[in-house]
């Protein structure tokens, strides 16, 4: 073991793995675009209807649906269907089906934890501000959106970590994947491509734990100081 961590260090401080379009630096930005894009979307498609709903006390139980149905669909499934559906119709193979697949991880927790965090805003605080005479949209965007930030983010952060860390599922079958290129490429080499597969794996594990660590300090910006000392003594919502 201690011989092959060794050997795992030396294959990633080697010069000629930080060149070219196969080096960890173009690796990364494939890895994150692949990660972010889908987030990013499941983020601009679930946030909406989820607030609304929750808002309007409205189908509750779609959110447990929701997740539950997340769970049981694998993403390896959806990306192989999404390959064999899109590729004939002429889209980028090494995008599109991974983005759909990712797309697919990401939504039921953004969802669940949207709905959760409206929901879970305490109801003397709606109550005072429509008392106040805000509309519903300003109940909404004053009160019920800051109070259950920190929620809402723990959504979008369990999303992306589970997307970035899915990433190299791609490589399977898209070609793609990141630093998941290096892992299909050491397994397929066998015991030759050990370190290669296990440099990969690292990679995955630092990027994953990175993007959490900046995920975690912008949520500290965007999150008031009040609702946070708001959380620690009453929790609002639940995370999914």
């Amino acid at each position: 073991m201690t011989e092959l961590i060794g050997q795992v260090v030396a294959w990633l401080t080697d010069a000629s793995h930080w060149v070219g379009r196969d080096g960890i630096p173009a690796r990364t930005v494939e890895h994150l675009w692949l990660a972010l894009a889908p987030t990013s979307a499941a983020v601009a498609v679930a946030v909406p209807p989820a607030v609304w709903l929750a808002h309007r006390r409205r189908f509750p139980f779609l959110a447990n649906a929701v997740v539950n149905v997340g769970r049981a669909v694998p993403s390896f499934g959806i990306l192989a269907a999404s390959f064999v559906f899109l590729v004939p119709l002429g889209f980028d193979f090494r995008f599109w089906p991974p983005a759909v697949a990712l797309f697919a991880l990401a939504l039921p927790p953004v969802f669940t934890n949207t709905y959760a965090a409206i929901a879970g805003v305490p109801r003397h605080l709606v109550e005072a501000a429509r008392g106040m005479g805000l509309t519903e949209r300003q109940v909404i965007t004053r009160i019920e959106l800051p109070v259950g930030m920190p929620v809402l983010l723990a959504g979008v952060e369990i999303a992306l970590v589970q997307v970035v860390a899915t990433v190299p599922l791609a490589a399977v079958i898209a070609g793609g994947g990141g630093f998941g290129q290096y892992i299909v490429r050491g397994f397929a080499q066998g015991v030759a491509g050990r370190v290669e597969a296990f440099a990969g794996a690292v990679l995955v594990a630092v990027l994953t734990l990175g993007v959490q660590g900046v995920f975690r300090s912008a949520e500290r910006l965007v999150v008031p100081s009040g609702v946070r000392r708001m959380r620690r003594e009453r929790p609002v919502g639940r995370a999914v």
